[in-house]
This record gives C-alpha cells, structure tokens and sequence, in this order.
C-alpha cells in the first residue's frame, strides 16, 4: 500500500510539473536551499575542530630550532608572557606564561609530569573538539590515554582519559613581573613529557626532531576562513577518523551524511549549485552575527559586562556556542577555573574608542578564591593585543597601580599616555574591547560585587 501511495504522489508531481513548467527550477532551488541550510550547520559543528588542527599545524611547525613552537609530543615553554606581536591565537592571556603541548596519543599513551609550584599552576587538557577532558591542578605524574588503550600503567601513573587521539595541553602558570621569570622557568625545568614506552628510561629517550613547511606559517583562524567549502569539509571528514565525533553527535551526523559530511567521506561540491562561491562567502561574512545570536543565551550579565557561562569549555551539543568560543577565544577553561567578562561599550553603551579617553572605575576588586587573580587586558577590533610604547597589555592585581585614598581603584583608558602611567592601560586609535580576567572566581562573593564601569572622561 505504502508502494502505491508514493507512486501516485509521483506520478502526482510529475503532471503537475509538466502543467507549471516551472515547477523543476523552483524544487532544484528549493534542494539547494535546503543543502545550503545544512551546510551552514555543518561548518558550525565542523569549525573547532578544523581550527584547533590549523593551530596545531602552525604550533608544531619546526624543527626544533623555532622559538614559540615544538613538534608534536614536545613541550613549547614560553618565556615571556605574549606581546603585539602573537597571532597564534585571538585575545591571548597575558597573567600566565604558557607551556604547551600538542600530544598524539594515537600510538600509546603520553605521560605528563607535573612538578610541585608555589603558584597557581594548572594543566589544562582540551580534546580536538575544544572540550576540556580534564584540568590537571595537582602534582603528579599522569598518563594521557585513549578511553579504548587496554594496557598498564606503573604504579603511581594517574590516568587521564582524553577522547581524541590530538591532545591540546595547556598549562597555565601565573608570572609577576619579570623578576619572576626565573622562578617560572625553574617548574617548567620540571616539567616531562614522554611516551608511556620510554618512561623510566628517560636518560636513553630522545624526542623526534620534527619538520618546518614553509606553506604551514600561517594565521590559523585567517587559514580556516579562507578555506573553500572543499577543503574545509575533506579536511574535516579525515580529522574525524582520527578524532571521533561524541555519541551525542550521533542524530546531527546521520543529516550531515546527506551532504558528504562525515568520517572518511569525501564532500562533494556540486551539491552547492552555481552560485556556490557568491554564497560561501556570504555564509562566512555573517559568521561571527550568526554564532553571537545562537550563543547569546549562554551570555551572563555582570553590570556592563558580560561573560559566557556553562557548557563552556564542556560544550556537549552546544555547537554554534562552541564555534563562537573557538572563533573569539579558543582553548577557553571551564567556569570553575576562569571567568572571561568582556566589554566593548561605556556605561552609556556608546562602542568604546580611542579618539576618547575613558576611566575604569572599580569600587572594589574582583573576588577570586584562594591563588586565584583577575586582569584586564584590551584588544584591538582584530582580538589582538595592541602595540604601544611601554608595552603593557593589562592591568592586573600584581601590577603596581595605585588606590584611590578610598580603596577604589581608577584605570585610565586612552592611546596617549597621561601624566601620570602607574594606572594607564594603552587603547587602540579605532575601535577597542577590553577582556576582565577572574581566575578560580569566588561565584558566590561574585553575586554581590559590583563589577567596574567605564566613562568617558570629560574635556575640562
């Protein structure tokens, strides 16, 4: 019966299109329209995961002799906090030098020593999807690992099961001022990495050199943005085998399917129709509008400023809110280790500028836990930080600015410098934002506080 009933619908829609001869465009457009639509949703889901790739390409592109790089499975210590110069990734943090690690844990397990500090030091462990798999925060020696590697561990190896066979570690330790440095250098000394088969016999292990491609230096999240719709699919279909999609995926993937989006497919472009360049670059320009809009609601208000809250770092399903935090912050942490409250308007809400000169004002300081800190750091319109002649970023709580006899504290915001600097955090000449840091935030004392606000100074 069913049989029957399908036939005759298309026997059906074959008369009534040969009566409207344009019946045939008008569903070609239609399917096109619809293939469009769930491309869209594809490269939303897609994005992390083509971007933290693109930034693990550029990372690890050496030989070992390239300053603010390592190969894979290798340590890359800073050793100094960013500056105007990085463009590794958007709105870069400047209280911690970083030391990162791109694992592949696709062979065997890696295994991270993490040494005793006296400092806010954490190891945080992202899978290639952006999702934080764990936060290591205490001394150890650990083991990261596939969720499906049957073999053993020796005896006092914590386990940390990462579901991706890439594996971003980012460990985070906080730096006052460059007199400290030595005692940073000092824990990143301590620091090991090594494949589970050499553990134990490290004085005999040598890490591979690595390889520098000259066609690999580029601006990651510029390289994924200029990908065509071919590129950036295939390249998505292949990191999937490799880095499986989450069983919650599963619904999403079976309608991606129809576009030959998935692991090991291969994406096929004459599905977009002939427009297909026109509209690619239109679905691109209204990204950033498309991801604020869907994440929106994930959006917590504190006073002028806002920050984005749970699943961050932990997206599950949330996909455009994961794209957006990959597109303005990758490698964001969790809510319980840092807070990222941004704002780009004064508290009239006119888009803030550096034709005018502003003021900070905190009627009392962020409230953190204990080895907890705050900042603030401005960036320009491009998320990066701005160049200025004393080479400050931010202001944070070991910085030497000065109180009010009160107890408040006033920032000033402008590209000249004031008479007085103690208290100056330089701004762009255009368009600028400003990024308040709280790490390990007390949530509940956080409630109460009154955060910041920003006024136009006045020309007296």
């Amino acid at each position: 019966m069913k049989k029957m009933l399908a036939a005759l619908l298309s026997a059906l829609t074959l008369l009534t299109c040969g009566i409207f001869s344009d019946c045939t465009a008008e569903k070609r457009q239609s399917d096109t329209d619809a293939v469009w639509e769930t491309l869209s949703e594809a490269y939303i889901y897609a994005f992390p995961l083509v971007l933290t790739d693109a930034t693990k390409t550029l990372s690890t592109n050496t030989d070992g002799n390239m300053a603010g790089r390592a190969p894979v499975n290798q340590f890359n210590h800073a050793k100094k906090l960013a500056d105007a110069s990085f463009r590794t990734v958007v709105t870069p943090n400047v209280d911690t030098v970083y030391s990162q690690a791109w694992l592949d844990i696709g062979t065997e397990p890696l295994i991270y020593v993490l040494p005793e500090t006296d400092r806010f030091c954490n190891v945080q462990i992202l899978d290639a999807w952006t999702n934080t798999a764990a936060v290591l925060d205490k001394a150890g020696v650990y083991a990261i690992a596939l969720p499906g590697w049957e073999g053993e561990l020796p005896d006092g190896v914590t386990r940390v099961n990462v579901p991706t066979a890439s594996v971003w570690s980012i460990a985070r330790v906080v730096l006052s001022g460059d007199e400290d440095l030595p005692h940073v250098y000092a824990i990143q000394e301590q620091m090991q990495l090594l494949p589970l088969s050499a553990y134990g016999q490290e004085a005999r292990y040598t890490a591979p050199q690595g390889r520098y491609a000259k066609e690999n230096d580029f601006v990651p999240v510029n390289k994924v943005l200029s990908m065509t719709p071919g590129e950036f699919f295939n390249t998505a279909n292949t990191l999937m085998q490799a880095n499986p999609p989450a069983d919650a995926d599963r619904e999403l993937l079976e309608k991606l399917s129809a576009i030959r989006v998935g692991a090991g497919m291969t994406f096929d472009d004459s599905l977009l129709g002939e427009d297909a360049a026109e509209r690619w670059a239109q679905m691109l320009q209204g990204l950033r509008a498309t991801l604020s809009a869907d994440s929106a609601k994930y959006a917590q208000k504190l006073g002028q400023w806002r920050y984005y809250g749970k699943p961050i770092g932990d997206f599950g399903t949330a996909y455009a809110y994961r794209a957006m935090v990959a597109l303005v912050g990758l490698g964001a942490n969790t809510v319980d280790v840092a807070i990222y409250p941004k704002t780009a308007v004064d508290e009239t809400g006119a888009a803030l500028s550096g034709e005018k000169t502003y003021t900070l004002h905190f009627a009392s300081l962020p409230p953190t836990r204990a080895d907890g800190f705050w900042s603030v750091t401005a960036y320009g319109e491009d998320d990066f930080l701005i160049d200025n002649p004393i080479h400050r970023y931010c202001i944070n709580d070991r910085s030497a600015f000065e109180l009010n006899e009160d107890g408040t504290l006033d920032l000033v915001l402008s590209r000249n410098a004031p008479e007085n600097t103690a208290n100056w955090l330089p701004v762009s000449d255009g368009g600028f934002h400003l990024f308040m840091r709280i790490y390990v935030p007390d949530m509940d004392a956080l409630d109460a506080w009154q955060p910041p606000v920003i006024r136009e100074q006045q020309e007296i």
